[in-house]
């Protein structure tokens, strides 16, 4: 059951967050990383389904520094709010970030999974805070822009090659740039859209979000040995 609590920054910033998961019995934490759509349902069920395969997980509201209770429906007028309150908080939000891995660290090493502006705040808090074992970015639209930075922990990436958002040839110019990046970064490219994941949204492709998830399984399980 996921179960919500409140959270503090390290700048004095106090934030929701939905839990899953018994951290003295779990493998690890995952800190999971909103899309621009706020903690709505399908983000607050993340963590059940990573409680579900053995860690305790952690979804905080990023939203929360502009406004509180944000749930955003998979619209044009869903994305272009969403976009606003995503430009208010991002210069903030790894504050966010790193409190939910303090929270997370009490069941072990913790691995950051974003998606969409999450998978971007997943690779840039994979190369800029401390204390991760591994990050997974589903279709991350700032990894190509931020393909020079580098890694504390290995990196999984996961793209569409039907988004349109991010082009092949951007995905391909953050391979080359993570050839031979230590620690790995892996990336895989699904014949799927933007959002694939999310089965709220008309982008999900089911096979792709099966095929995904069980490489991020396999993925946290490795380097949350």
């Amino acid at each position: 059951m996921t179960q919500m609590i409140r959270i503090p920054a390290e700048d004095g910033h106090t934030l929701d967050a939905a839990t899953a998961g018994d951290p003295k019995a779990a493998r690890g934490g995952i800190v999971v990383l909103q899309e621009i759509f706020g903690l709505n349902a399908h983000i607050r069920d993340l963590p059940r389904r990573f409680a579900e395969a053995g860690y305790y997980a952690v979804a905080p509201a990023l939203f929360d520094r502009a406004e509180t209770g944000v749930e955003l429906s998979y619209h044009a007028a869903g994305k272009e709010r969403g976009i606003a309150l995503k430009t208010a908080v991002d210069a903030d939000s790894l504050f966010d970030v790193s409190a939910a891995i303090g929270v997370a660290a009490t069941a072990g090493p913790v691995c950051v999974v974003g998606f969409c502006w999450g998978g971007s705040l997943a690779w840039r808090a994979a190369t800029s805070l401390t204390g991760l074992a591994g990050a997974v970015s589903y279709y991350g639209g700032e990894l190509p822009s931020k393909a020079g930075l580098v890694a504390h922990c290995p990196v999984l990436a996961h793209f569409g090659e039907q988004d349109k958002t991010i082009s092949m040839e951007c995905v391909d110019t953050f391979i080359k740039a993570q050839a031979d990046a230590d620690p790995a970064v892996i990336t895989h490219i699904y014949d799927a859209d933007h959002g694939f994941n999310c089965d709220a949204r008309a982008q999900y492709d089911a096979t792709a979000a099966e095929t995904a998830w069980e490489r991020t399984l396999a993925f946290l399980d490795r380097v949350s040995r």
